[in-house]
């Protein structure tokens, strides 16, 4: 924390003259940590550090609470801390509303029109994102992680199952402006999205099945949570263990480095390995 004070107020001393500067200083800063925790292959070490740099981003966004990029990193590290150290509970819950309320605050600055129609009946929505060009990608995008995450954890609320449509909406947009955007993790969204629910409330395991797969092309096989989401909403909903056992196996004998996947590749090692021991119990 020491070392983030002495980085930055050189910076602001310069005063107001070199807002931009500031913004851009801060706004290289949080993507700066985000690659360096995205890129760890020790677990612990992430799980024991990162939450200094949450309340570091905290921070930042006080100072600047309409700085956009600012608003999307801090959604994003709180929504990627959230996701692989902090269980369903209480806390969970608190650290994704961080995250969707940073998130949709860069969506009204931006996008104000699809940011109204979150709240509204679907149509209007989807047509709202009608107008979002593959300028917009960053922030929608940003939201609709934000979204999903946050609708995972809500999965009991009718009101919030409701809204998932729109959460797809949001994410076929995505990915029909930029298929690759993010290495394909609109797909793997989707995937998951289309799992949720069973086929009578709107559920599409083939359609999912679609996506899981092109999430993994796009990665060239290297996105191994990809696999693990593959193998545990597709595969052990449609009892196809062969499937299953093929993709977790896979992804326990890869080599987990990879640039920008390595924690969330050790992760999901770790996840791998439990559901193939768990996998006698469920088929």
């Amino acid at each position: 924390m020491l070392r983030l004070t002495v980085v930055l107020v050189p910076v602001v001393a310069l005063g107001l003259g070199c807002a931009s500067l500031t913004r851009s200083a801060t706004s290289g800063f949080a993507n700066d940590i985000y690659l360096a925790i995205v890129n760890q292959d020790d677990v612990a070490t992430v799980r024991d550090g990162a939450p200094a740099y949450l309340l570091a981003l905290d921070g930042l966004i006080e100072g600047s609470p309409e700085d956009v990029e600012l608003l999307l990193s801090g959604s994003r590290l709180y929504g990627a801390y959230a996701s692989a150290f902090v269980d369903e509970g209480a806390r969970g819950r608190r650290m994704w509303e961080r995250a969707l309320a940073y998130a949709r605050r860069a969506l009204c600055l931006e996008l104000r029109d699809v940011c109204d129609a979150t709240n509204g009946p679907f149509e209007p929505f989807a047509e709202s994102l009608e107008g979002v060009g593959e300028g917009d990608l960053p922030v929608l995008y940003g939201f609709g992680s934000a979204w999903a995450g946050w609708s995972q954890l809500h999965a009991e609320d009718w009101g919030v199952v409701a809204d998932i449509p729109k959460v797809e909406a949001l994410m076929e947009r995505v990915v029909a402006l930029d298929d690759v955007h993010d290495g394909g993790t609109a797909h793997l969204y989707l995937g998951v999205l289309y799992t949720q629910r069973p086929a009578s409330l709107g559920g599409r395991p083939e359609q999912a099945r679609r996506h899981f797969e092109r999430a993994i092309e796009i990665s060239g096989g290297r996105n191994l949570i990809a696999k693990v989401y593959y193998a545990r909403q597709y595969a052990r909903l449609v009892f196809d263990r062969p499937l299953h056992d093929r993709l977790l196996g896979e992804v326990v004998e890869a080599d987990p480095r990879e640039p920008g996947l390595t924690l969330s590749n050790t992760l999901a090692q770790e996840r791998a390995a439990r559901l193939l021991e768990a996998a006698d119990e469920y088929f």
